[in-house]
């Protein structure tokens, strides 16, 4: 059997190992470009979130070694560590999307999605184990906040 530190070690290493490579992949010019669109003025937690994302990292990680952990059928802890993976793929793809392909409306498709599958993971993780579904609440809580700045963001540089 699989042990729950390997599905920890998984689930980081496609998160910061993912965020990381698309970051070297993305042009130089496209992070300025990022960097002077226009933003609301009340975006005064901007510097924190890094901070955030790395708390909602770690909590996902954990998350997914307490589902891991259940005494459940293979094919279902299976499906979960799918869905979990696919939450993560998404959110390391906003960077890649927004900044890379300089599209902020990708931004939008892709963050809302991320958010909608966290949303639905927490509610199947929830039957296996609270403190797991708990752990999954800062990006419950996130996912619609950085994806109303986003729509902001797209509000105040229709061109990009």
């Amino acid at each position: 059997m699989i042990d729950r530190w390997v599905i920890g070690g998984i689930t980081a290493a496609i998160l910061i190992g993912g965020g990381g490579v698309s970051s070297l992949l993305i042009p130089k010019d496209h992070f300025r470009w990022f960097m002077q669109l226009r933003r609301p003025r009340w975006l005064v937690f901007e510097p924190l979130i890094p901070f955030i994302w790395t708390l909602i990292f770690v909590c996902g990680a954990i998350s997914a070694m307490l589902v891991w952990e259940q005494d459940r059928n293979l094919t279902e802890k299976m499906l979960l560590m799918a869905l979990y993976f696919l939450v993560a793929a998404l959110t390391i793809s906003f960077n890649p999307v927004v900044v890379g392909l300089k599209s902020l409306q990708g931004g939008l498709i892709v963050g809302g999605a991320a958010t909608v599958l966290v949303w639905l993971l927490t509610l199947l993780v929830w039957r296996i184990s609270g403190v797991a579904a708990l752990l999954l609440v800062p990006y419950v809580i996130w996912g619609p906040i950085g994806t109303y700045v986003t729509g902001e963001l797209q509000k105040l540089n229709p061109r990009d």
